[in-house]
Formats: structure tokens, sequence, C-alpha cells
């Protein structure tokens, strides 16, 4: 029988099935930083029970931290309880555990593809909902809740219902200064962000395979805005390439069992999807949200939608939305001041995104009313700027880069957006006070994020390549 890429990795993972009910399901790698595993190891001590396989459980605290001074004492209390909590449960439970100012600390979605512990073929949870980024590897990867991140402790297994299964091709070659996060966001404004309810995407097409491993994280990490349980891409000689030599990767014999096993790793081509979804790579420009939801978007040089043709139910929340973000149906955003601009996050806080912010600031110099906050997305994103010069780029331009951690993507540390001030964000979400109370959010790529900071305005990037 004809196989898609999620249904052989799950079947492979499959330990029982409950008739009418859930699969038990095998994991082989759960993520845990400060927020949702709190509540899990209380659970665990409650029941008097120890890690079941203590080896396949990572931990590194991220939301909570702040980026700078990390070396000093966390002021906030929230933030230091959490932060603390984890590493004492870490010690309590034997578990690995990354803390802050450890090289090996920064975003869990970064960190984990960047040292090699993110492999092809795995499943692997957290407590967070953009665990779908760890999908580009070629895996089945998704966020749980507490309760789910207590049962993988315990049993290293999940109760979890099978989900469908669809396939997005984008056909064609990707256009100047369109990236991964303009294809994410594009795929949103056309289905929503309920548009892949109760799916397991694939990504395919020559579009999607022309992107960069960090491409890859970027699109699969987004996967969740469109409502789906996570996104996935078949691993080739992109992902190869990337893993191999990557501190827990495979070695030796190892290293070459593993790739002849990952070579398997792809949907076989009568394989039958629930869905298929396809676009057009030439259809797709630079990226903008204009609303409080990711899939508010519109290219870059677009006007806002206006009402016509709504129901009475989506005019109301569409009209909530542009009144919350100060914008009228029908108008450009080019022009548009903005106040923050922000790189970082698991969406964007790659090498890649630094490179791709310094190549359009180079030379330039940022707008004197901007507020910039560049975060990498680990010390070892910090260390690569710093190898290959980004950072000099950086500072003459007049920007500073900060020290890891999720930093302004949710207000949940120090970095928090002004009410009423508007940020271009590489984050994920837009929600209303996501990113501080009463903040607004324009979601974007590196690209059109540095375009913002040097212009001080909404600007197209590719006018500035």
């Amino acid at each position: 029988m004809a196989n898609t890429l999620f249904d052989k990795i799950w079947d492979a993972h499959v330990v029982q099935k409950v008739e009418d009910g859930p699969t038990q399901l095998y994991i082989d790698r759960l993520y845990c930083h400060e927020v949702t595993s709190p509540q899990a190891f209380a659970g665990m001590r409650a029941r008097g029970l120890k890690c079941f396989r203590p080896e396949r459980i990572y931990c590194m605290p991220d939301h909570n931290t702040p980026t700078h001074d990390q070396d000093k004492p966390i002021e906030d209390p929230v933030s230091k309880a959490q932060v603390d909590a984890l590493a004492k449960n870490a010690a309590d439970f034997g578990l690995t555990y990354f803390g802050m100012m450890n090289k090996k600390n920064g975003i869990i979605h970064v960190v984990g593809p960047e040292r090699g512990l993110t492999l092809p073929g795995m499943t692997i949870v957290c407590g967070d909902s953009h665990t779908s980024t760890h999908g580009a590897m070629g895996a089945v990867a998704f966020g749980i809740g507490t309760s789910e991140v207590e049962m993988v402790m315990a049993s290293q297994c999940i109760l979890q219902a099978r989900p469908k299964t669809m396939r997005i091709t984008i056909d064609g070659k990707l256009g100047k200064g369109v990236t991964a996060k303009d294809v994410a966001l594009y795929m949103m404004s056309k289905m929503t962000t309920s548009g892949a309810t109760g799916y397991f995407v694939e990504y395919a097409g020559e579009a999607i395979r022309s992107l960069t491993m960090e491409g890859r994280l970027t699109l699969c990490n987004l996967s969740i805005e469109m409502g789906a349980r996570g996104g996935m891409i078949a691993p080739d000689e992109v992902t190869f390439e990337y893993i191999k030599g990557r501190e827990y990767a495979p070695k030796g014999e190892e290293w070459d069992k593993a790739l002849a096993y990952w070579k398997t790793l792809k949907s076989d081509d009568d394989a039958v999807f629930d869905k298929e979804v396809r676009f057009d790579a030439a259809d797709i420009q630079p990226m903008i949200t204009y609303g409080t939801n990711p899939g508010m978007g519109m290219a870059i040089t677009a006007h806002i939608p206006t009402t016509e043709g709504m129901s009475e139910v989506e005019k109301g929340s569409f009209e909530k939305s542009l009144h919350y973000m100060g914008f009228q149906p029908g108008e450009s955003l080019l022009g548009k001041k903005v106040d923050y601009v922000f790189l970082g996050a698991c969406t964007n806080g790659r090498i890649e995104d630094f490179r791709a912010f310094a190549s359009i600031v180079k030379g330039r110099k940022k707008a004197d009313h901007i507020t910039a906050w560049l975060v990498p997305g680990s010390w070892r994103v910090d260390e690569q700027i710093r190898q290959e010069g980004l950072d000099k780029i950086l500072e003459e331009a007049g920007f500073e880069i900060r020290q890891p951690g999720c930093s302004a993507c949710l207000a949940m540390n120090d970095d928090k957006i002004p009410a009423g001030k508007y940020s271009v964000s590489t984050s994920n979400r837009n929600f209303e006070g996501r990113q501080g109370p009463g903040s607004r959010t324009l979601l974007a790529s590196p690209l059109t994020a540095a375009a913002a900071a040097v212009t001080g305005v909404i600007t197209d990037p590719r006018t500035l390549m």
C-alpha cells in the first residue's frame, strides 16, 4: 500500500491502538521550556514517578529569559520563578538542561535542529504550539498540553488521535525578495487561520525544495497558524548536508545507517492525501499583515481589502480588527510610519535571517525614531553573526544585537511593545496584545523588517535590493 511520509513515521511509532479511541504513540524527543512544564513536573512528584527515558528529554528556558544582562539575576519575579523552577526540576529528574548563558541555550525550536537533536523520522513533542518547526527536518513534530507533557515524561508515549493528511504543493520558482516567511503568510491569506485544521501538512513542489533548511524551519513553524496539527518537508540532500557533523547527529557507521533510513522518508509516488492544495510561486510577493491574526495578510504593494461581499459576522470581526490596528479598508500600508522593528523568534531568529536583514541595512542607517530589537535565536546564532562579521555591518548601521531568547514575540519578558505603537515583527502571531498590551503588530519577513528599520516606514524591500 502506498504511504505518505506522515504515515511512514506515524506507523513506525505506534505502540498500540485503542479501539474507537486514540493511538498510543512512542515519542523520540520531548523538549521542555519553563512555561508549560511546572505542572507536569508537579504531577510526576505527586505520583512518585521518575522520567521513563530521561535521556530523550532536553530542557531550556526561552520565553521568560531577558535579552540583556543574562549573567545577572532576572528582575521580573514571575519570570525568575519559572526559570528557577525549570533548573530545579531538570536537576531533580536527571534531565539535560541548557540554562541561561550556557552556550547551548536559546529558543528551544532553534536549538533542537542546530544541535542535531532534531532528526528525520523522529516523533517530537513540546508543550508549545510552534513545535511544528521541527517538521522541516522530516519529523512528525507537534505541540502538546501540559498534562500530555507529564504523560510523555512518565511513559515516553502519548495518546493521540491520528490527524488527516494534506499536501500543499508550491510550483515554480520564488521571485526576488520573496522568502519562506512570505510563502507562509501567502498561504494563510488564501487558506485562513483555520484552513488546515485537523490536518498534518506536507509541503512539496519546486519552491519548497529550493528553500534552505532555515527557510523550511520558518515555513513549518507557521503551519500551526493555519490550524494544522503540524507541517513537514521530506528530508533531502539539503537536510542531510545541514545535519552532518552537528553535535548530536549520528557519526561514522551510525551516520551511514541513519542516512540509508532517512532516504526512504518520502511520500510514495501514488500516496493519497486526504486533501491536496496547489499554489503557484509566481503569485507570491513580499507579504505584510494588516489585521490581528496571521491570516490577515496581503502583498506589501496591495491595499487592505474592503468589506464587500462579507457576511455580517465576518464584517464585524474584520472591522474590529482594523479598528484595533488603526487602519481603514482599502488603504495601502506603504509609507505608513512604524515605531518598532523586531528580528527574531523561533520563526526568524536563525543565521540566515540575520544575513537577510544585514543585506538590506548594509551601508544604510537605522531611522532615528525606530527602536530595533535584533535577537538571535540561540548563542550558536550569536556566534555565527560575529564569525561572519554581520555584527559590524549591523552596528555601523546603528543596530545592536541582544542576547538570545523569545524576546518580543510574546509579552512574557521585558521586551514589550508599548500600547498604540506599530511593530514590524518577524515573529509568528499578531493577536491583540501579543507583543504587549495595546501593541499593534505587522508580521513580515526579515527583508521587509529591515526595509522598515532603515526607512522608518513600511517599505517594499525589493526597492532596496
